[in-house]
């Protein structure tokens, strides 16, 4: 009995604990995208996932990459106006008049008062209709596929008032440089008016089925906070930014096209998460539609394109065939593009996504040397990275809906 030895009850659990085998958890890495609904385009994102939760994240672009930067290299800048369709095709017309105004800018061309209240009855009828689209599927990412047929039959008739001003639809290529394609056709201001009249009783329903929906503010209240500091250091603009609290709209801070005489209010969110982000752009639409009223309201007489722009801007086709002048300045046109003074410039616009920035290098000549994209949506995403570890995996789809890109404009 000598030779045994004693132990004590603290002895045994440490003893015991020492020969279980200490558990370990294993990190899964997953992949969403390119082809997934939730991506909203051919984004992929590599994630890795403690169970649900999302440690790291890395957002994957390039799938759509067209090379529209080395394109405007080798072609007009008249030719170049069908190609800024294709960056945010949501609001093509918006796109054009940002194109458009950045190289009037490197030709110092103004245009006259009612090229002005076209193009801007143009971006905020664009503004709209990608608005309605962002709200719409944003509701169905969240699970209410109801508000999407709401805002999508809304965004069919502004897609019918599209075709009657521009003859097409979707890429629309209406604004040239120097004014715009044609004048506004017959009764078309009377049925944007009466469209506009439509849009807040939508509106309002839109908010009764989302707004104070408890599913919807469980999904989306606090989830995807940004914050000031973060917002302003990963180059955010647009609703995104103004979510975060930052009164910031190029349309009243660096007004262009005459904004500064129509009376509207900029929303700004406090929280900067998803929820935030789905109201800047629900009251965004309402103040676009207090902006088209009153341009309709004081619609100025004149021409559509400026004078000044007559070795720019195309002739018209009647002239063209009728006239030798017209036709040899068409065929200039057409063969070396207008000749633009050397110089260096860049022109950003309150585009829907944000920021939509051209930066353009001339030569003189009619092709530019050098033409860089700003893309709103690629600056949006590149918060990704940091915003989505922390979350659970089912909160992506609400993140990404909140985002509202497009890769059109970030896969340039």
């Amino acid at each position: 009995m000598s030779d045994l030895k004693e132990f004590s009850v603290g002895d045994i659990g440490s003893r015991s604990s020492e020969c279980e085998p200490a558990l370990k958890t294993e990190k899964m890495a997953l992949n969403v995208g390119p082809s997934h609904p939730t991506t909203h385009g051919v984004l992929r994102l590599m994630m890795q996932l403690d169970g649900d939760l999302i440690t790291e994240c890395e957002p994957v672009l390039g799938y759509l990459h067209r090379g529209d930067e080395k394109i405007a290299e080798n072609m007009t800048y008249n030719q170049f106006v069908p190609y800024t369709d294709r960056l945010d095709y949501l609001a093509p017309l918006a796109n054009n008049v940002a194109y458009a105004l950045a190289v009037e800018k490197l030709a110092k061309l103004e245009v006259p008062e009612r090229c002005q209240a076209i193009r801007v009855i143009c971006c905020e009828l664009a503004r709209i209709s990608s608005h309605f689209l962002g709200v719409g599927v944003y509701g169905m990412d969240a699970g209410s596929w109801t508000v999407f047929m709401y805002t999508f039959t809304e965004r069919e008739k502004l897609y019918t008032l599209f075709e009657e001003l521009t003859g097409a639809r979707f890429t629309t290529s209406y604004t040239r440089i120097g004014g715009v394609a044609r004048d506004i056709p017959d009764g078309w201001l009377g049925r944007v008016n009466s469209f506009c009249k439509g849009v807040i009783p939508v509106l309002d329903q839109v908010d009764r089925m989302l707004t104070r929906n408890r599913i919807f503010m469980d999904r989306t209240v606090g989830i995807g906070s940004i914050s000031k500091e973060k917002a302003i250091s990963y180059g955010i603009t647009g609703p995104n930014l103004r979510a975060c609290g930052i009164d910031l709209d190029l349309r009243k801070d660096k007004p262009y096209l005459g904004y500064e005489k129509y009376d509207f209010e900029v929303p700004i969110g406090v929280n900067g998460d998803c929820y935030d982000r789905y109201l800047m752009r629900a009251e965004e639409i309402k103040q676009s539609v207090s902006i088209i009223r009153q341009v309709i309201g004081n619609f100025p007489e004149g021409l559509y394109y400026a004078e000044e722009a007559k070795k720019i801007f195309a002739p018209p086709k009647a002239k063209i065939l009728t006239s030798m002048e017209e036709l040899i300045q068409n065929f200039m046109l057409v063969t070396e593009g207008p000749q633009m003074p050397k110089g260096e410039v860049y022109f950003e616009a309150e585009n829907p996504k944000g920021a939509l920035g051209f930066y353009i290098v001339s030569k003189g000549g009619g092709v530019p040397y050098r033409l860089k994209i700003r893309g709103p949506s690629f600056c949006n995403l590149s918060i990704l990275s940091e915003l989505l570890p922390g979350h659970h995996l089912t909160d992506t789809t609400v993140i990404l809906g909140s985002l509202d890109f497009v890769m059109g404009e970030c896969d340039r």
